[in-house]
């Protein structure tokens, strides 16, 4: 039998005893890996946390997606020494640097090792007698780039200050006329410790970190980490407070997938679609703030359930605004696609192979966009999701028309979505008590934010607070595919490639 098929299991949204995962030898942890994916499974999450004495422990959430569960395993670093699989398993490229970076992991074999987010270490090593080693931390960007050479090669540098009101990046791009060869991709520019931060809890601080971990996915994030409470808690929400939630997450969909096809659509300067987006976007940011007050949700989501409930007049009012509004956005998309120059401009450029989407690891729109069905709320449902399904949509041209089309897909289904929920929002409750945290115990929570799987793991100590906790945004799986799509493209499409993936830097950099 495989190795990783001896790993215990799990589903998203509950907690095991840390003592029933198994302790690996190093060999055995990454034969389960490469076994995993050779199987059709994905790398979750792979990450380190040292005991008290220094002693640094691995470990890696494993998905089958076809199956709806989770496999955990676990190693032992007695010298901080780990060979790289990278080459075996290209999924785990970026979880090997950040190993390196955070837990001061000497990671040999790897390809390309180097930093993620110009962050101190996370954990500093221990050495007998000498106390912590506090290493060199690295200025963002000051680092070795990929470079070719030749006759009419040239490098391109564009940031990390942006011309527009966005946050910083830099994108390295090596080529030749207006071809691409290579692009090189830094980030770290907006690295907070929001992992650091939340050691030790969970404490009144800590939902606020969660809340603001990515602004565009409050509603995701804090999700996941309420899913990581309550598991270790063992809390069982109301099935109002559930339905609630998930309203809430369609909301979110909702305006950021009407306000990227409408970034897609000035990108290609047609702008009519454009403007109307623009403004749709923000009528359904005003829908959440119907919710709870907060355009972003902030505050509406909390363990045990959610802090605002919905009258009989504000579902009558938002089922009156989702109409218009989806009415509108109807209008607004249908010219997009009706148009030959938009389509000249979305259609084969960016291409990802759904081969090269299984290799990275890509998630959310920008893995359906690829052929993949991927989706969490059907793969790993939690919460509402576990009875009420969203059909998963998928393309599979992999281009800028694809991950432009998916949005549209989604939209339409989140709007049904959201109209049939409201209307039979159960009675009940909206909050359920929640008690003290399981000791030594490891609890996974993923969402399905509009980017993609957001990904939370907590590992508890003997009293029951935060030991480890790990966070995974989309973004950090698909930077890489955007990176890809623009080998062999123009330069000049680099805008439209990067806005059609809409990712996160401060999700990324935590």
């Amino acid at each position: 039998m495989s190795i990783y098929r001896q790993l215990p299991m799990l589903i998203a949204g509950r907690a095991i005893k840390r003592q029933s995962i198994p302790n690996l030898s190093v060999e055995e942890f990454q034969q389960a890996i490469v076994e995993s994916v050779e199987a059709g499974c994905r790398v979750v999450s792979l990450f380190g946390s040292p005991d008290a004495g220094g002693t640094l422990h691995l470990y890696v959430v494993l998905a089958d997606d076809s199956e709806s569960r989770l496999y955990v395993g676990s190693a032992t670093l007695t010298n901080r020494e780990y060979p790289s699989l990278t080459l075996r398993c290209t999924q785990v490229h970026l979880f090997e640097r950040e190993l390196a970076e955070q837990c001061q992991v000497q990671v040999t074999g790897h390809p390309w090792l180097k930093p993620v987010r110009f962050q101190p270490p996370l954990f500093p090593r221990l050495e007998p007698g000498a106390g912590a080693v506090s290493g060199v931390n690295p200025l963002p960007g000051v680092m070795d780039f990929y470079a070719v050479s030749g006759q009419e090669v040239h490098e391109v540098a564009v940031g990390p200050v942006h011309a527009g009101v966005i946050e910083p990046g830099h994108f390295r791009f090596q080529c030749h006329g207006e071809r691409v060869f290579h692009l090189e991709i830094s980030l770290g520019y907006q690295h907070r410790g929001v992992e650091q931060a939340i050691l030790k809890g969970p404490d009144k601080r800590s939902i606020h970190y969660a809340q603001t971990l990515c602004g565009d996915t409050t509603i995701g994030h804090t999700t996941a980490y309420c899913q990581v409470i309550e598991g270790l808690a063992k809390c069982q929400k109301t099935a109002r407070a559930q339905t609630i939630r998930a309203i809430a997450l369609e909301l979110e969909r909702l305006a950021n997938h009407v306000g990227d096809l409408g970034a897609l659509s000035g990108d290609v300067g047609f702008l009519s679609t454009a403007s109307h987006c623009g403004r749709l976007r923000g009528e359904f940011l005003n829908m959440t703030a119907t919710l709870c007050g907060s355009r972003f949700g902030r505050g509406l989501i909390c363990p045990g359930g959610v802090r605002f409930d919905l009258d009989a007049a504000a579902v009558e009012s938002l089922l009156a605004r989702l109409d218009i509004s989806g009415r509108q956005t109807r209008q607004a998309v249908k010219l997009l696609w009706n148009s030959s120059s938009v389509m000249a401009r979305f259609e084969e450029i960016g291409v990802v192979s759904t081969a090269l989407a299984v290799e990275l690891g890509l998630v959310g729109p920008a893995a359906r966009a690829c052929g993949l069905a991927r989706d969490a709320r059907h793969d790993h449902p939690s919460g509402l999701f576990r009875f009420m399904h969203i059909p998963v949509s998928v393309w599979d041209s992999g281009d800028v028309f694809a991950r432009a089309y998916i949005r549209w897909l989604e939209i339409q289904r989140s709007l049904d979505f959201i109209q049939t929920q409201l209307r039979s929002l159960p009675a009940g409750a909206i909050n359920s008590a929640v008690g003290n945290l399981a000791p030594d115990h490891l609890a996974v929570a993923m969402v399905e934010g509009w980017r993609g799987e957001v990904c939370h793991v907590a590992l508890t100590n003997a009293s029951g607070r935060f030991e480890r906790y790990k966070v995974t945004d989309p973004s950090f799986h698909n930077w890489a595919g955007l990176a890809m799509a623009l080998r062999g493209a123009e330069i000049s499409d680099f805008p439209l490639c990067n806005k059609s993936f809409s990712l996160s830097y401060c999700g990324h950099d935590l």
